[in-house]
């Protein structure tokens, strides 16, 4: 009798539920979320995209945007970037000698690899200081998986590290990616 009389409220009392019904968002105008409500039970909409709203009338999907894009701002951009892009140079197992220890000054050297990520992002900071140090310290970046020799005559554990070389001596080391700031304060130490 408990159990039938249970069930009996959980059956839906409406026969044929309402088809999706569209809400105005108070919060984003001109999305329109879906809600559908059975028995009381409300069940959360099937994401489709997200909309923006271009100028004052215009709305556009972001899935749109992404996809189309005009040649000449994209031109433009890529342009831009490869006037401002500044080419650290490579040292390697063969040049190391030359480039790092026989060196006169301070030179910076930025253990790397191509698949570290952290890496990427300290790049640009590398490039930064190669060109407003110019002249006072020396930059360089040595690729680990192509100098392993390098790599593990100094210890390198983690990447990316930041070695401070004065007169072919290791001076200083910064492990990871750290702020421009930080380089600068190490670097003006052995200036």
């Amino acid at each position: 009798m408990a159990l039938s009389s249970y069930t009996s409220r959980l059956k839906c009392s409406l026969p044929n539920p309402p088809p999706l019904m569209r809400v105005q968002s108070p919060q984003l105008p001109g999305v329109l979320p879906l809600s559908r409500r059975r028995c009381g039970i409300a069940s959360f909409a099937e994401f489709r995209g997200l909309r923006i709203q271009m100028g004052s009338k215009m709305s556009t999907s972001l899935v749109s945007i992404s996809t189309r894009r005009n040649p000449k701002v994209f031109s433009r951009i890529v342009s831009e970037a490869q006037e401002t892009f500044v080419d650290i140079p490579v040292v390697t197992d063969e040049t190391w000698q030359s480039l790092i220890i026989e060196a006169d000054g301070p030179v910076l050297v930025e253990f790397w690899a191509p698949w570290c990520g952290p890496c990427r992002i300290i790049h640009p900071v590398i490039a930064e200081l190669s060109t407003e140090y110019d002249g006072k310290v020396k930059c360089f970046k040595l690729n680990t998986d192509e100098s392993p020799s390098i790599t593990t005559k100094y210890g390198i554990r983690s990447i990316p590290t930041i070695m401070i070389f004065k007169n072919g001596e290791k001076k200083d080391a910064i492990i990871g990616s750290v702020p421009k700031t930080t380089l600068i304060s190490n670097m003006k130490k052995f200036l």
